[in-house]
């Protein structure tokens, strides 16, 4: 389906009510939240995942018309898939000013050495927010505008989980990396770091955390007020700089605190982190 391309930023008066967003991972849990979040503010949304029936049931709540919301079934490991989502988003909208890479995955069982795919967490992570950010890259730059938002973690400054936290370091290096490269391009670049919140991900969580309506208006925030990093809910930034000034701590916080309390037992019983 193709629509006639949304009016440009400066004829609408304003960026941050007008921009088309390309939004991965917007099935569920934070994804969800920052699609309507999104939708809510009068942005134009160009939405991604694997599970094509309930993001398209999804597109036509936010949007009934489908001018200003479109699904686009979408596998972020793939090339061709990625590739497809691009231009979609360029055939339905006429342009691309942000790309929003929240997909991601954590360890499905066990420890992660014991996983059969144990990269797959690397490549939803980390290799398709690079992938992804390539190929938006040159027509923002071209422009002289655009904005790159990665959803990080807590776990990208206080290692809780080998291949998870490595993914989430290398997104946050990558994140803060690129945007000291696009600086004077006209080109933003946001890391959304959030710690716990109610996900798929944390759904065996023990511990009192906050819905990712939290993380979705951070995001949100941030298109209109550009920021190099946000950590949802803020107590986790204090949690993060301490681990780094004293990594005891981090290790009994992620012994005693997160496995534990989230499981109900130590490392020793082979739970599953993330």
């Amino acid at each position: 389906m193709t629509s006639s391309p949304l009016p440009s930023e400066a004829a609408t008066g304003g960026p941050a009510r007008r921009r088309v967003v390309v939004l991965t991972g917007a099935s569920s849990g934070i994804g969800l939240a920052t699609a309507q979040e999104l939708a809510a503010r009068g942005h134009a949304l160009v939405l991604a995942a694997r599970r094509a029936e309930t993001l398209q049931a999804l597109a036509r709540a936010l949007d009934p018309s489908g001018s200003r919301v479109i699904a686009v079934p979408t596998d972020v490991t793939d090339d061709a898939s990625r590739r497809a989502l691009i231009a979609t988003a360029h055939e339905h909208f006429g342009r691309l000013d942000v790309l929003i890479n929240n997909a991601g995955v954590t360890v499905e069982k066990g420890w992660w050495w014991d996983d059969p795919d144990p990269l797959r967490v690397l490549r939803v992570n980390l290799e398709a927010p690079i992938e992804l950010t390539r190929l938006v890259l040159p027509e923002m730059r071209a422009r002289g505008s655009g904005h790159i938002v990665n959803i990080g973690s807590v776990a990208g400054r206080a290692a809780t989980n080998g291949m998870y936290s490595a993914s989430k370091f290398g997104l946050r290096g990558f994140s803060h990396g690129l945007r000291r490269e696009l600086l004077g391009t006209g080109v933003q670049v946001s890391l959304i770091a959030p710690g716990f919140v109610r996900s798929e991900m944390t759904a065996q969580a023990r511990l009192p955390m906050p819905g990712p309506e939290v993380v979705a208006r951070a995001v949100a925030d941030v298109l209109e007020r550009p920021r190099p990093e946000v950590t949802v809910p803020k107590a986790y930034a204090a949690l993060a700089a301490l681990n780094s000034l004293v990594p005891a701590f981090g290790d009994l916080l992620v012994r005693r605190v997160i496995i534990a309390r989230r499981y109900g037992h130590g490392p020793e019983s082979g739970g599953r982190p993330e």
